[in-house]
């Protein structure tokens, strides 16, 4: 992966399609973005988890195209595409062969069910003892075609069958979809879910020392053609510094909460300790599909006295109500039990509504997240500074949906009008182009209420400052052998 600005964006809600991705980064997008991480665009789109739940992941929907424009795409910007490792659709043509011939399947043994994880029974504490990242037990309950019944393990939905990736048929799943992205143009994958994939009697079922070993093995797989690994996981800050030493990137989940704890409170303690130990390989988001994490700085739920968060429990607490707040109560209806399909431990907002759609305020954060160690990555919605659509939400009454809007022709044209996207704009082309990136990061040291941080390359620097207070921010960079100033607020005003 290069060192510039990513997007991510679905090609069906920004674009209408992948050819119509590609006009963008083609035309009003030109130059600005190093790759693109196309979120799920296997068939079908539309499934029970907006694409997370395939029916058949070696093929992309015919709705949006084809592998032939993933392979064009792939000429002018990187590709990361999801390779969903833990589960697979109850449509999928595996599982119905399953669902058909139940023992004499050939498909027998890929899918986990109770039984199998559990061939003694799994008392009350071993079930208690599950990590669920959202409400009730991991279990459906069905009964064959030919009359067999099954309690299957689903992690997420009912829809979203758990496969067991040690069973020959379900490392060969993996394997074929590796090969299939490698082959048309993918040179990047995420691990989607890649956390719950190992299940073990008598342990959490989350992030064991063998799920470690599995995406050892999966990363090297996935190397071994070329492909690098970036790996998805929502957990204590210290397990997320331990992933990262043995994959090429994780996510910098923590970013996005502790920005907005800093300029909700006017103090960058907090962020500045967890930029002194973050991983350096990180990939930064503010936004992506799912909502604001808040697991990420939060006590280690294992251990909560003993393994303490980024943030004391009190402030997170007055995090999210803040958040609710700023969004006129908006995240309110699509966070927690009030939304269906929900994750426990993300807020449902954009992170322009979760500010209030304070222009300054947003800005200043996409500067703190450019200048964090790692590579940004930008999602559509806040590309475009995107407002709760509370529209979808109040159709499909899926809570991350009011933040994954579908855009038109139009509607893009107006939002890349807007000043505080040609703030924004900007601020990415420096991010990019600018070759300090390419350095050293050091944190400076400065008062608690004072975040200053720099980078550079032999002669060439960018430096951050802001006193979170005043709001003052200061983007100074070598130009050439000189000093100079880039403006930040140039079109939406001081």
């Amino acid at each position: 992966m290069n060192n510039r600005v990513q997007l991510i964006a679905y090609a069906n809600r920004f674009g209408s399609s992948l050819s119509g991705l590609h006009r963008l980064l083609q035309g009003p997008l030109q130059g600005l973005f190093g790759g693109v991480h196309i979120l799920p665009f296997f068939y079908p789109i539309d499934g029970a988890d907006a694409g997370f739940d395939p029916i058949d992941h070696t093929a992309v929907d015919p709705r949006l195209g084809s592998w032939a424009d993933v392979k064009n795409l792939s000429q002018d910007v990187g590709i990361m595409a999801d390779l969903i490792v833990n589960h697979i659709s109850a449509q999928s043509a595996q599982f119905q062969d399953y669902a058909e011939h139940g023992d004499n399947s050939p498909y027998n043994g890929m899918f986990l069910t109770l039984g199998s994880v559990f061939p003694d029974g799994a008392t009350e504490t071993d079930l208690l003892r599950i990590y669920r990242p959202r409400p009730g037990l991991p279990f459906t309950y069905v009964t064959l075609k030919n009359g067999q019944k099954r309690i299957l393990w689903t992690t997420f939905t009912s829809q979203q069958v758990d496969i067991d990736v040690r069973h020959p048929q379900g490392a060969a799943y993996l394997a074929t979809i590796l090969q299939t992205c490698h082959d048309h143009g993918v040179t990047m994958v995420r691990l989607d879910a890649a956390g719950y994939a190992i299940k073990k009697p008598g342990s959490s079922c989350f992030m064991l020392p063998e799920t470690f070993a599995f995406i050892d093995e999966l990363t090297h797989q996935a190397q071994a053609l070329g492909i690098e690994v970036l790996v998805e996981i929502h957990s204590y800050y210290r397990l997320q510094i331990d992933i990262a030493r043995r994959v090429d990137r994780v996510y910098d989940f923590a970013l996005p909460p502790l920005i907005l704890h800093a300029l909700f409170n006017h103090t960058a303690r907090y962020l500045k300790q967890w930029l002194a130990i973050s991983p350096r390989n990180a990939i930064t988001v503010l936004d992506t599909h799912d909502g604001i994490g808040v697991i990420d700085i939060g006590a280690d739920n294992a251990d909560p006295h003993a393994r303490q968060g980024l943030i004391p429990p009190e402030d997170i607490h007055t995090l999210v109500e803040t958040i609710h707040a700023k969004s006129g109560g908006e995240s309110r209806q699509a966070t927690g039990a009030a939304a269906s399909n929900l994750d426990l431990y993300q807020v449902n907002c954009t992170y322009y509504d979760a500010l209030g759609r304070n222009d300054r305020g947003y800005l200043m954060a996409r500067a703190i997240q450019f200048f964090a160690p790692g590579i940004p990555q930008v999602y559509y919605v806040g590309l475009l500074a995107g407002g709760n659509d509370m529209e979808l939400l109040a159709a499909t009454q899926v809570g991350r949906d009011i933040n994954r809007h579908c855009y038109d022709q139009a509607e893009i044209a107006r939002a890349l009008n807007r000043p505080v996207v040609q703030d924004l704009l900007r601020l990415i082309r420096f991010r990019s182009e600018h070759p300090a990136f390419n350095g050293d990061f050091t944190l400076h040291a400065a008062a608690d209420h004072v975040l200053d941080i720099e980078w550079r390359r032999g002669d060439d620097w960018a430096r951050l400052v802001i006193d979170f207070p005043s709001a003052r921010c200061e983007i100074s960079y070598s130009d050439a052998g000189t000093s100079a100033y880039l403006n930040l607020f140039e079109h939406c005003g001081e």
